[in-house]
């Protein structure tokens, strides 16, 4: 039977060039309970392969953290579950998947996810992260400094209405 061979090292400083002991994993093991229960070795140890990359603690929760794009990731997927279980309103998608109602908001209007009642959106055309969105055609004119034809012209087509890209984001 082929042994794998491991390497005996302090938990608390992983230092893979100065083990404290190597040989077959049973008997590392063996001797890592022993020397751990007498008090030889009075910092927690751990087992690895030789060549294997240690990483300190510290370097293993850094890496566990969440980056924003994941986080928005699992909010915008939490809010199209929220509305195939019969959530339509923002407020009830809030509600129910315990996120902000303005970062619900956000989210629905920067990726255009689909609601029950429509609503009118405009995308800056060198930004496109800069997204207005309104219930009414009313409010949207308003803040583009637009009549409202141009704005259902540009609706029906695809159109440009200063600098915006106007879209109509309809009933699911």
């Amino acid at each position: 039977m082929n042994e794998t061979q491991v390497l005996v090292i302090n938990a608390d400083l992983p230092d893979i060039d100065h083990p404290l002991a190597i040989g077959p994993e049973p008997e590392m093991f063996k001797l890592a309970q022993h020397n751990y229960k007498s008090g030889e070795w009075s910092f927690p140890v751990r087992l690895v392969k030789p060549g294997t990359k240690v990483r300190s603690d510290e370097a293993y929760l850094a890496s566990m953290k969440q980056d924003s794009k994941q986080g928005e990731r699992e909010n915008i997927k939490a809010i199209r579950q929220a509305h195939k279980h019969g959530k339509h309103t923002l407020r009830e998608l809030a509600d129910s998947t315990a996120i902000e109602l303005n970062r619900v908001k956000d989210l629905v209007h920067k990726y255009s996810l689909p609601l029950t009642n429509d609503y009118w959106r405009a995308e800056k055309y060198n930004n496109p992260d800069e997204v207005i969105a309104y219930q009414t055609l009313a409010r949207l004119c308003k803040r583009i400094d637009a009549p409202e034809f141009s704005i259902r012209q540009a609706s029906m087509s695809n159109g440009i209405v200063n600098g915006y890209y106007i879209s109509r984001v309809p009933k699911v």
